[in-house]
């Protein structure tokens, strides 16, 4: 009986450490203004401390970048719903009249074309693209870095969040400012040396590799810049959190 009561007594301990030091993580996230748009959700406690953690522990690191030897032979193109009628217009004239627009607390909202998007200075990174459903790729992805676009533009400093939309109905994300400004965030606009294929993403696709690839949507066409989420879907950061998965998805 002693002993079952000693073993009671250790689990209790460590359970009642293990509270302790994640409401102590939680608060801490609090002062730091670490705390994700889906913290209310079932788990939001969790997807907080990973949050905070990430942020408070990594915030400066990079996505590992690979040999060329390394790149898969055949990226892998998850299945989609059959394109809309909207972007199989783009698609037919070439993505000629395909705009990227930049709006919301910026100081010059601006419809950028697909030429205009690749006259930035761009950055190539060879990364791996992992999904949530098990599988992956390490390919040779080019784009602007997104940092550069929205200097373009001009961002209001008390903007907190990057909203970015696929033309693809319901299909959207966002990400702070600190995977917004990393160096690796990109507007992607070829894959392997090539224009990104309808499958990959074509015209342009975000690419945010210190993140599951849920987060780099494909057929992007809009981008909002704001302080805040509450008037976005749900209020949770994306459409993910309402089917079940974390809006931050760091790895």
């Amino acid at each position: 009986m002693g002993a079952q009561m000693n073993k009671i007594t250790r689990r209790t301990l460590i359970g009642g450490a293990a509270g302790v030091a994640g409401l102590g993580g939680y608060r801490l996230a609090q002062q730091q203004g670490l705390i994700p748009p889906d913290s209310g959700c079932l788990y939001g406690t969790g997807s907080t401390l990973t949050y905070a953690a990430q942020r408070l522990l990594t915030k400066n690191t990079m996505a590992r970048e690979f040999r060329r030897d390394q790149i898969s032979k055949v990226p892998f193109a998850n299945g989609t719903a059959k394109p809309s009628a909207e972007y199989q217009r783009h698609q037919a004239a070439g993505f000629a009249e395909w705009r990227l627009t930049v709006e919301g607390m910026v100081a010059r909202p601006t419809a950028f074309s697909v030429a205009d998007i690749k006259r930035f200075a761009s950055r190539s990174q060879i990364t791996h693209l992992a999904c949530e459903e098990g599988w992956s790729y390490i390919a040779v992805w080019t784009g602007a870095p997104l940092s550069n676009i929205l200097d373009q533009v001009g961002v209001d400093p008390k903007a907190k969040w990057i909203v970015y939309f696929s033309i693809e109905p319901d299909w959207w994300e966002s990400i702070d400012m600190d995977d917004a400004r990393h160096p690796q965030t990109l507007v992607a606009h070829t894959l392997n040396g090539a224009d990104l294929a309808v499958g990959l993403g074509a015209p342009l696709r975000m690419r945010v590799p210190r993140q599951l690839g849920y987060k780099s949507i494909k057929f992007m066409n809009r981008i909002v810049v704001a302080d805040n989420l509450k008037h976005f879907g749900k209020g949770l950061g994306s459409n993910e959190p309402e089917g079940g998965y974390s809006w931050y998805a760091g790895i």
